[in-house]
């Protein structure tokens, strides 16, 4: 999700990279164990720590050449081996903390691979099936930042990592490829078309590797909520899975128009559109085959698409880097191209009885969501380097706390507004039965020299996924972030029972005293999930209406600050509310052009200390 007010995307990618990048747990030795023939492969599995894992299985043909931009192929291959691979992601922006590492765009289009982790002990058993999907933005991210060890090990579950075709490369909308495009090849969601393979691949083979073929909950967090909210609302993942789990999900998605970014008079409406990145791309050369194709469509349409399919990917991407880098525009993700997303969009999509999927479903937030960008951004915070530059870690304090503390809640409920009670309360609308509903409180963090880190981080986007992974690193700070003792011990116990038993049964189990009860649209019943003494069942009644309200009434902000905070609300998550915006407050915020004004901050953060964030672009 573009979360570019104020934000700096290198803070995300640095904090989002301590967050995620683990290591194998423990010490023991590795040992191979026996091989299993799949569908596309013979994979050779490697135990560790009790856990066996298969690394790096095909489960679609490499979308390159005549197949980028294209619905994945499948495949049969039960001869060959499969072997690790050391670059499996997909074209992506590096980044160092993620262990990711290389100048302009890493990674590769030959990327659609899987990760299978299972109890070593139990391969004869139809275990229940977890398949995560990972965050980033659907522009950044890659299945080996992520070890469930602890999960499979202690709760006897199998889960499954995907790559998926990110960015461009994996939501593309454009004449020249729909046009003439016919069956799934007429979609424009390549990436969650991806994820649809897999989960068919999962199903055809996951009984080899001891899971249940008819019990598979897909999970993900951030962007990879918002593709399975994504999936929910497709009648192309229909039988697919059988129940879901959305971490701080959203349901934004674009018209077509809007992904290729061009109104039909020929006015750039996105600058992340597809004939923008184009355009920019090769101006001369993308110019000549454009009007070529205009000239006459079917005589021109296979050089066209010839063209497309040519350019160099990571050229493409690094364009589509460099116009992001310097637009506030949401970045395309899911498109509405009538094939794998219906026209109406996500939200409405979940709210239709004809897509109801009948399963059960967890949808969730984070308390401080917005935290862990605004955290680093100088205009919230100042930074100094006490132990010097060589030692790359800032002390942090506040500059303005009390602007801070309220554009932290007010985005944070916001997400949860959008992107937790209303595709709650569509499911319910569609006659879904068993929704859950939940808040990650968990700030139990300590203070140090460097930072007030409970005030600065809290329950930061993407914090809750430590606790069900097992695995709490974060770098020099790790001790401050996850301290260890009771306190970290009880969330993680409270978190991997309830995920665990919702993926066996369909209700999440804490296995403490507080029973997590139901969602329904009249009270909004939710799990605040936290230590022991304040994991509780509590309501809320949020509304836009009721968010902008407190944003009119705080004392705390100028009138152009406000009206920044209120057009982050109604924009992100959810498709923008743009007539709310226009009225609120009486209209205030019409005397403003916030992308200029927003720009404007950026800059002169930027003159002033060389970059928005206190980690330096």
């Amino acid at each position: 999700m573009n979360q570019k007010l104020l934000i700096n995307k290198q803070y995300f990618l640095v904090l989002i990279a301590g967050i995620f990048l683990f290591s194998c747990a423990g010490t023991n030795s590795t040992k191979d164990t026996r091989s299993i023939n799949t569908s596309t492969g013979i994979i050779q599995g490697i135990v560790k720590n009790q856990v066996i894992s298969w690394e790096d299985i095909p489960y679609a043909q490499p979308p390159v050449g005549d197949l980028r931009w294209r619905a994945p192929r499948s495949f049969e291959d039960q001869g060959s081996t499969i072997l690790a691979r050391d670059d499996n992601g997909c074209l992506q922006e590096p980044s160092i903390y993620a262990g990711i590492q290389g100048e302009g765009i890493v990674g590769q289009e030959d990327c659609l691979y899987l990760d299978i982790q299972a109890p070593e002990n139990n391969l004869n058993n139809s275990l229940p099936v977890m398949f995560w999907i990972h965050g980033g933005g659907n522009t950044s991210g890659i299945k080996d930042y992520y070890d469930f060890t602890s999960l499979v090990k202690e709760h006897q579950i199998i889960v499954v990592k995907i790559n998926y075709r990110l960015g461009p490369m994996g939501w593309f909308t454009h004449p020249g490829i729909q046009d003439f495009a016919t069956g799934m090849d007429k979609s424009s969601n390549f990436g969650t078309l991806d994820i649809i393979e897999a989960l068919h691949w999962v199903k055809k083979n996951i009984r080899s590797f001891g899971g249940n073929p008819e019990n598979i909950t897909i999970f993900g967090e951030s962007a990879g909520g918002h593709n399975v909210l994504t999936l929910l609302a497709s009648p192309a993942s229909n039988g697919l899975f059988h129940k879901a789990i959305s971490q701080s999900g959203y349901t934004s998605s674009f018209t077509t128009i809007e992904a290729i970014g061009v109104d039909s008079d020929g006015k750039t409406i996105n600058s992340l559109g597809s004939d923008s990145i184009l355009s920019q791309h090769n101006p001369s050369s993308y110019q000549n085959i454009k009007n070529g194709y205009l000239e006459n469509p079917e005589k021109n349409a296979d050089q066209y698409q010839k063209y497309l399919r040519s350019i160099d990917g990571k050229e493409l991407f690094e364009t589509y880097k460099l116009i992001a880098d310097k637009t506030f525009d949401r970045i395309p993700l899911a498109t509405r191209d009538g094939v794998v997303i219906p026209l109406q969009g996500i939200q409405a999509s979940l709210e239709d009885p004809k897509n109801n999927k009948n399963i059960p479903v967890i949808a969730g937030s984070n308390k401080d969501e917005l935290s862990l960008w605004l955290g680093a951004n100088r205009y919230f915070v100042n930074a100094s380097f006490p132990l010097t530059k060589l030692v790359p870690i800032p002390k942090v304090d506040f500059k303005k706390p009390d602007l801070y503390k309220l554009w932290v809640k007010t985005r944070s409920e916001g997400w949860k507004l959008r992107g937790v009670d209303e595709p709650l309360m569509a499911l319910e609308k569609a006659g879904y039965n068993s929704l859950y509903s939940y808040r990650f409180d968990w700030d139990d963090q300590k203070t140090s020299f460097f930072a007030d880190f409970p005030s600065l981080i809290g329950a930061a986007h993407g914090f809750e996924i430590s606790f069900i992974t097992g695995d709490y690193k974060f770098g020099p700070i790790g001790r401050y972030v996850y301290p260890k003792g009771e306190l970290r011990d009880q969330m993680q116990s409270t978190m991997m029972n309830a995920w665990a038993s919702f993926a066996r049964d369909g209700a999440p189990d804490t296995r403490k005293e507080v029973v997590w009860k139901k969602f329904n649209g009249l009270e909004r019943s939710f799990i605040k999930l936290d230590k022991d003494e304040s994991l509780v069942m509590a309501q809320d009644n949020l509304s836009i209406v009721s968010i902008l309200e407190k944003i009119k009434l705080s004392s705390v902000g100028t009138i152009l600050e406000k009206c920044l905070l209120a057009r982050e609300v109604i924009e992100n998550i959810g498709d923008p509310l743009e007539a709310e915006y226009a009225r609120w407050n009486q209209g205030v915020c019409n005397q403003f052009d916030v992308n200029l004004e927003r720009q404007k901050i950026d800059n002169q953060l930027i003159a002033t200390y060389g970059s928005v964030s206190v980690y330096g672009d």
